[in-house]
């Protein structure tokens, strides 16, 4: 009976590229799984529309958005935020600060904002603001909503105005986290020295 030396000095070789292959296929696998994970759930980039955001950020600054940040915390005062509104007619992602918080009342008067009748000072440079809009009276917040203010306040479309209005929980996409040119931290960008702490 002869034996084939060939066939057998093969087996080895062919078991070693199987392994490899299927090694191979599992790293392809995890790679994918960890940037669905960091698409949907933890990062996302995006860009600033329009100027209702300066100097903080400016037009078609790139921000990168976190969004596991209020998987397990909700959103913060002065904290700014990404958010879609459902049933509105454009496509992009608004970008605003957060100012009142749900079951809060938000007035403002004279250039200044009041959070349950006590005067909140900005953590960032702004601007007096001349409108009002729907806070020149009392707003209460939902348990669910939060009212925003776009930094540059003479030229922000925000919850001052019923075309956007308070924002849901469950509109806000994340918090803006990064501005990648020139890089900076979003929450650092336009603070006052001395910016009291929320």
């Amino acid at each position: 009976m002869d034996f084939d030396f060939d066939k057998e000095s093969k087996r080895p070789v062919i078991r070693k590229i199987l392994i490899q292959t299927a090694i191979w296929i599992v790293e392809i696998a995890v790679v994918i799984l960890l940037a669905y994970f960091i698409i949907y759930y933890a990062l996302e980039k995006t860009n600033m529309v329009g100027i209702s955001m300066e100097k903080t950020l400016q037009d078609k600054d790139s921000i990168i958005i976190n969004k596991f940040s209020y998987r397990y915390s909700e959103p913060k005062r002065f904290d700014v935020v990404v958010f879609k509104q459902g049933g509105n007619e454009h496509s992009y992602y608004n970008i605003k600060r957060i100012i009142g918080l749900p079951g809060e009342s938000v007035q403002i008067k004279e250039g200044i904002i009041y959070i349950n009748s006590v005067a909140v000072e900005d953590i960032v440079n702004v601007e007096e603001m001349n409108n009002y809009g729907l806070a020149k009276e009392p707003i209460i917040l939902e348990d669910n909503e939060y009212f925003v203010l776009g930094d540059n306040r003479n030229n922000s479309e925000d919850s001052r105005f019923a075309s956007v209005g308070n924002i849901r929980r469950d509109e806000i996409i994340g918090e803006a986290f990064i501005r990648l040119k020139p890089f900076n931290f979003v929450s650092k960008l336009n603070q006052k020295k001395n910016a009291p702490e929320e």
